[in-house]
């Protein structure tokens, strides 16, 4: 049996589509054609909007839903990173609860697919439910050389327990570093090995904070490092820019996701892109909201697209950000960008992100054989999103 959806418009992934083609899809979700309405017979649902594919949240922190609301807006990265760490440790019963909260409610704002940091198991069982799937990104940091060994053991046994057989998606796990700023030489020696045809993603450039510290060793981050009574004295400055610092270590993941960027150059654009290795997947995760609400400040999107980058968005955190919706982000942009419009944005909230995750042959496009759940855009003007417009998971 088979559902046959139309919309005012259909985005395929790939392509807008308008209101005279029919999605067919079998009633476990699979995509079986797209085809012309005269062709489709009865029984067609019609929708007001636009149908689109599920959407991928390629970068969020849900182990830390519970922190909603708890730390003020704008108060920098620094004093941010600060809080989070010292704040973060609440009763585990209140955790898992935040944590099946925040999934229903990507679940029913569109999101079918999500990268996922992880610093702990207290994900792990609401993940088993397979309610979305997930690539787990196990976080190693580390500033210190003398705490590497620690550091990497306990991402190690992290990776384990994700990978367990008893688990779920045992293939979509891999050890990453936390960021340029948080991760020794020597972090960086125990964790590369693992980085070899995976999905690789680090926190890249949130601050311009970062940039000066490997520049020439000042700035707020060694605020940081004397807040958190960490020993920076082992840190030279490499006189180059934090990105063109580290990029090279990442040469052997199948795909880079680099999130944030809110500080990044042409010239750290043009060196990534330059520097990638052959048949490398290299994409630029931006978190609108979450840059407003850290640093008050937005990624160079117009640079990125001028470049042709390939564009993922993320939510990060619900504690630094209001709501785990694809479509405020989406919201933001075209707020503060208003040529940008959702035909623009839609590939980097769907194809972009499943092809990031390594998830492009199952997700991401209405193609025959896939399964990306139907989601509807409601209340849009022009392929333009509103502050009324919403989202509505179909399928």
């Amino acid at each position: 049996m088979y559902r046959k959806y139309k919309a005012d418009h259909l985005f395929t992934g790939i392509e807008m589509l308008g209101n005279n083609k029919v999605l067919i899809i079998k009633n476990d979700g699979e995509v079986e054609a797209i085809i012309d309405e005269e062709d489709a017979g009865e029984d067609v649902e019609i929708f007001n909007g636009i149908l689109s594919p599920g959407f991928v949240n390629a970068h969020c922190h849900l182990e830390l839903s519970h922190m909603k609301g708890l730390i003020e807006e704008k108060t920098g990265l620094v004093d941010f990173v600060d809080r989070v760490v010292n704040e973060r440790h609440f009763d585990e019963e209140e955790i898992l609860n935040a944590i099946e909260k925040a999934e229903a409610e990507m679940f029913s704002n569109g999101i079918g697919a999500v990268g996922d940091i992880c610093n702990n198991l207290l994900t792990l069982s609401q993940k088993q439910k397979q309610k979305l799937a997930y690539y787990n990104f196990i976080e190693a940091s580390g500033w210190l050389p003398k705490v590497s060994e620690i550091r990497f053991e306990r991402a190690l046994n992290l990776h384990k327990e994700f990978r367990h057989p008893t688990s779920y998606n045992v293939h979509r796990t891999s050890i990453v570093p936390h960021a340029p700023y948080s991760v020794s030489d020597k972090l960086w020696e125990l964790i590369t090995p693992y980085f070899e045809n995976k999905v690789v993603s680090i926190h890249n450039q949130e601050t311009a904070f970062e940039d000066e510290f490997f520049l020439d060793g000042t700035g707020d981050m060694v605020r940081m490092y004397e807040l958190m009574k960490i020993d920076n004295t082992h840190f030279q400055s490499t006189k180059k820019s934090s990105l063109q610092t580290y990029f090279s270590k990442l040469s052997k993941a199948a795909s880079i996701i680099l999130v944030h960027n809110t500080f990044t150059s042409q010239a750290d654009i043009d060196f990534a892109i330059n520097n990638k290795a052959k048949g490398q997947q290299l994409s630029f995760c931006i978190c609108t909201n979450a840059n407003l609400y850290i640093e008050n400040t937005l990624p160079p999107i117009k640079l990125m697209m001028k470049n042709n980058c390939k564009i993922v968005l993320g939510t990060d955190s619900l504690a630094s950000n209001h709501s785990l919706h694809l479509l405020d982000e989406m919201k933001t942009i075209q707020n503060n960008f208003p040529d940008i419009s959702l035909e623009t944005m839609l590939p980097w909230a769907t194809k972009n992100g499943a092809t990031a995750l390594q998830m492009n042959e199952k997700i991401g496009s209405f193609e025959k054989g896939k399964n990306p759940g139907v989601v509807l855009i409601e209340n849009v003007e022009d392929l333009k999103v509103k502050n009324e417009s919403g989202v509505k998971r179909i399928l």
